[in-house]
């Protein structure tokens, strides 16, 4: 009788299939989220508003656009080390507008000199900011419902300080602050967005600060078993972009020449989009305030480009939703091509 022989089937040496298959290849995925990413959209989206209205390259346009990014860029310089350290600020619009509120409450009601009140208002925004880091690390609340509930309270003492009222009427050296040009290109608000990203770069690449909040981000009890003190660190970047806001809240105060409780209403989306733009990622441990930079202008050329092209503000916000949406879709690309 004959035996049939029982034999196993050859192992399949074959790679197992992929789940999740990136749809970008992995070069093109680098390309679009490495450093070189921020750069070559700014590029692409200057080259189409180029094309699109000839008023765009413009010397008196571009710099407009340099002006207006003078109060994001204050923002999102922030917001880099806030998020870079694995958390959010969604406080910042609300803070402006209580610091503007405050610079001119003093300055108008209170009889305040103008630079003593603008001093006030930023160390108010600098408080707000201190309170947020307080909260996240102390009291133990997601930085999501820590910075919503100051974005609630200070933009209802905003409008509490003159009961919703603007105040309006600066000094003219104070308005000129923002308009004066020197060497034709740098006002001082502008000047002083340039040196503040250039400090900013300084500390997050060469001091133990800076490169103590990619460790944070990257794992807050990895860091603190490496001895890195994780709560005053936190505390400390929420403070400094309390601070940074107050002063965005000043220079919106010189460019409007009026302090009303309604600006800065949507700043925080803005903000965040643009340094997740800039290669920052929301998950934490990683961003640059060089890639900011680039986020930001993003952000101001693509609002000064619709408004050439006379595109409504509400069809704007949806494409800034849509812009968002697509620098966090690379962004999770770029984590899954990395494993």
């Amino acid at each position: 009788m004959s035996t049939t022989e029982n034999t196993m089937p050859p192992a399949d040496t074959s790679p197992p299939s992929e789940t999740g298959r990136p749809w970008l290849p992995s070069w093109g995925v680098s390309l679009l989220t490495g450093s070189r990413g921020p750069a070559l959209g700014l590029a692409a989206l200057c080259v189409v508003f180029f094309i699109a209205t000839p008023h765009f390259l413009t010397q008196n346009n571009l710099l407009n656009v340099l002006d207006q990014a003078v109060v994001l860029g204050l923002l999102a310089l922030g917001m880099t080390g806030v998020i870079i350290a694995g958390g959010i600020d969604l406080s910042v619009g609300a803070v402006l507008a209580l610091s503007s509120m405050v610079l001119g409450w003093l300055s108008h009601e209170a009889g305040w000199p103008v630079w003593l009140s603008a001093l006030a208002a930023i160390l108010v925004g600098g408080a707000c900011g201190l309170a947020n880091g307080l909260g996240v690390t102390y009291t133990m609340l997601p930085p999501f419902i820590a910075t919503l509930a100051m974005m609630s309270i200070a933009r209802g003492l905003a409008n509490v300080i003159t009961d919703g009222q603007q105040i309006v009427g600066f000094p003219d050296w104070f308005s000129n602050l923002t308009v004066t040009r020197y060497l034709g290109v740098f006002t001082v608000a502008t000047f002083t967005l340039v040196i503040l990203f250039a400090a900013g770069w300084l500390y997050m690449r060469y001091r133990a600060g800076g490169r103590s909040l990619y460790a944070i981000g990257g794992s807050a009890e990895v860091a603190r078993l490496a001895g890195i003190d994780v709560k005053r660190t936190t505390v400390l970047v929420y403070a400094v972009t309390g601070l940074l806001a107050g002063l965005a809240g000043v220079f919106m105060t010189m460019r409007l020449d009026s302090a009303q409780p309604s600006i800065g209403t949507g700043y925080e989306l803005d903000t965040i989009a643009a340094v997740v733009i800039g290669g920052a990622s929301l998950s934490g441990g990683v961003g640059s305030v060089s890639g900011t930079v680039f986020g930001v202008l993003i952000i101001g050329v693509l609002r000064n480009g619709l408004n050439l092209l006379g595109v409504s503000p509400f069809v704007q916000q949806i494409i800034i939703g849509v812009v968002i949406a697509l620098a966090v879709m690379l962004d999770v690309l770029r984590r899954r091509t990395a494993r």
